[in-house]
């Protein structure tokens, strides 16, 4: 193992530094920018049992310290992310990739999940319990213990690789149900997903996305989720992946230090289509600075 990396789930990354879904999309439009297999992996646009148009425009707005957005799901579905995404994946990107998975229903869930544990590409499965921007799933599953646990469990009994459960902050005790999870059969735990927020535009005095709320991400949550991923890592014995806010070498050495296994780069990629790359060629230089030989003696181990 080099210095930079880690064991995710069984599976070594060359690095902790994962593009999150849903600002990476599937992977080949980044990579006529730069050669993506330079990332531990990543984390493909969340995927349905059934194609999704996604929410009504506008969908996305900055604001301050980050953006807020309801995409809703938008994704072909899982056949099509089968026979048409992979396949185009494949070509450019030449390591297990990480399959996020939403549903509406216990059922969706297992179908969807079972179909990806097929695939040869697929590494881990990333159960998303925690999206704020659909009505009647998603953070629906993740807000309460038993809900999540379900879920777990079922898609535990259909599938093979390991399973890692996207917790919602929006939930007053993250523990219970990050706990509930690893009893159910979690692999890992992935957090944060959004915050639920809302602007509102003066002139028109109407909600500045047409879904009125939405998911708030970027650097000013980072402080929220770094508290969060603490209180889970200190509190299971699965791997945690560390999201919400991260954007340089810096913040990701804080979440392991926090206890994450592997971090999430979520909105930066928004900003900054280069910014997975340029946190990993700069993290050695942040390890020299706090002398830090290997990142895999880091996780949990500071703090």
């Amino acid at each position: 193992m080099g210095r930079l990396s880690v064991n995710l789930c069984g599976i070594e990354l060359d690095n902790p530094v994962i593009p999150a879904s849903g600002t990476f999309g599937y992977g080949y439009e980044f990579a006529e920018i730069y050669d993506i297999n330079c990332l531990g992996t990543f984390s493909f646009k969340g995927t349905t049992r059934d194609p999704r148009f996604g929410n009504p425009t506008p969908r996305i707005a900055e604001c301050t310290g980050g953006l807020i957005n309801a995409v809703g799901l938008q994704n072909p579905g899982v056949d099509k992310v089968i026979e048409e995404e992979l396949p185009r994946l494949a070509k450019c990107f030449h390591k297990p990739v990480m399959a996020n998975v939403s549903g509406f229903s216990v059922e969706d869930y297992v179908y969807t999940c079972e179909k990806l544990d097929k695939e040869p590409q697929v590494g881990w499965l990333e159960v998303n319990v925690s999206c704020p921007n659909v009505h009647g799933g998603g953070m629906s599953f993740g807000t309460n213990p038993e809900s999540a646990a379900e879920v777990v469990k079922a898609v535990k009994a259909k599938t093979t690789k390991p399973v890692i459960i996207k917790l919602t902050p929006n939930v007053t005790d993250i523990v219970s149900i990050a706990k509930a999870c690893e009893e159910a059969g979690a692999d890992g735990i992935s957090l944060i997903n959004t915050i639920l927020g809302m602007r509102i535009n003066l002139k028109t005095k109407k909600p500045v996305i047409a879904n009125t709320m939405g998911g708030f991400s970027g650097p000013a949550v980072f402080p929220v989720a770094l508290r969060m991923v603490y209180q889970v890592a200190h509190a299971v014995k699965v791997p945690v992946i560390g999201i919400g806010g991260v954007s340089t070498a810096e913040d990701v050495l804080e979440m392991m230090m926090a206890g994450a296994t592997a971090v999430e780069v979520g909105a930066a990629n928004l900003v900054n289509p280069m910014a997975c790359k340029d946190i990993v060629d700069s993290l050695p230089a942040a390890m020299d600075k706090y002398g830090i030989e290997n990142l895999s003696e880091l996780i949990g181990g500071t703090c």
